[in-house]
């Protein structure tokens, strides 16, 4: 049996990071972010067209977790509100509370500045009504935690985070860690997510909510204009390296390894969050003559907005909520569909409403290239 790694106090934040290691890497991932952050800030409905991302993060946060929910599942239940499998259904709710939380964080940032008590705020959203809402949503946990195998035993753990009654000081110092000047923001950022993994502060949710503060802190030190940067993509494709690292900081001191792992991620992620921005861009500019011409209709525009926003919808939301009249709403759906622009994933039967895609969309958030 390997003994459990141990939370190691005195090791944050860091004193001894090779520069000369990271140097090589803090350019490219900066500029990577910046590149990103070009697109990002010259779209007009931002929220509207990355909508698809940012629910397709709440799903890999969420899988990193555990859970099994795709984001086509997760649009289709929004749309239909029964899967008919409680096991998927639960995993489909804490997704849709991350993206809820996410949205909750954000804001409250226009408020406050990135704290524990934004923190604690977003957690209690995340845990509402979901697995783990029995454990105490929004208190730090007042017993021990460890991190391991389902249900075993803190002799069986991969780590054991700090005992609970340091944690108070132990998270106002990583508050103020976030406020300190340092010789650059996206290492000082992979320092606080580490950190925060590693104190576990609550009795669950602690991975996704650390992960939330990625784009949370990269938000608020203005590296993006908008609170959209999707890592969970990375730490989901290496998945066991992500735990190695954060394990070797407190079993080793490896900082400087978790920092270059970290910057390494973050510049891959800025290309793809890049590439994926760029892909629906191309598409929205694409389809807006299309929808003009084929619906020839003044409210064109304003169906496509609305379909970007909800990439799976019943026709009857559509036609209920888009603010286009109805013979109007109707008639643009028959054409989109008669087109294959739409696809019906549930015929509608009596009063069950059909139940539409915007399969192009779709793909390009899951990852498929399309262009």
């Amino acid at each position: 049996m390997i003994d459990p790694v141990h939370y190691h106090e005195g090791l944050f934040p860091p004193a001894d990071l090779d520069w000369q290691k990271l140097i090589p890497l803090i350019g490219p991932a900066n500029a990577a972010v910046a590149r990103y952050d070009g697109t990002l800030s010259a779209i007009p409905n931002v929220a509207v067209l990355l909508s698809p991302l940012t629910t397709q993060e709440a799903v890999l946060s969420s899988r990193i977790e555990g859970t099994q929910a795709t984001m086509a599942e997760v649009l289709e239940y929004e749309a239909r509100g029964d899967t008919g499998d409680s096991d998927r259904e639960a995993d489909i709710w804490e997704v849709l509370n991350y993206r809820k939380a996410m949205r909750a964080a954000v804001d409250m940032l226009n408020e406050i500045p990135l704290c524990q008590r934004l923190i604690r705020e977003t957690h209690k959203i995340l845990l509402n009504s979901v697995r783990g809402h029995g454990k105490s949503p929004g208190e730090y946990r007042h017993i021990p935690n460890w991190i391991g195998p389902h249900g075993c035993t803190v002799e069986e753990a991969t780590f054991v985070p700090i005992d609970a009654q340091k944690l108070p000081e132990a998270m106002s110092r990583w508050e103020r860690y976030i406020h300190e000047g340092t010789p650059d923001l996206l290492v000082q950022l992979g320092i606080l997510h580490a950190e925060f993994e590693a104190l576990h502060p609550f009795l669950d949710g602690n991975g996704r909510l650390g992960r939330m503060c990625v784009p949370l802190f990269m938000y608020s030190k203005k590296l993006i204009s908008g609170p959209m940067f999707y890592i969970s993509a990375f730490f989901e494709a290496h998945r066991d390296e992500y735990y190695e690292r954060l394990r070797a900081v407190s079993r080793d001191g490896d900082w400087t390894g978790w920092s270059e792992f970290f910057l390494k991620g973050v510049k891959i992620q800025a290309e793809e969050n890049l590439r994926k921005t760029n892909a629906i861009l191309a598409l929205y500019n694409q389809m807006k003559p299309k929808f003009a011409e084929l619906t020839r209709s003044q409210y064109a525009i304003h169906a496509l907005d609305w379909i970007f926003d909800r990439p799976i919808f019943k026709s009857s939301d559509f036609v209920r909520n888009a603010g286009i009249p109805d013979p109007t709403a109707k008639r643009i759906l028959g054409v989109l569909k008669n087109d294959n622009v739409l696809k019906t994933l549930h015929e509608g039967s009596g009063r069950r409403a059909a139940v539409l895609s915007f399969p192009v969309l779709l793909n390009i958030a899951e990852g498929h290239k399309v262009f």
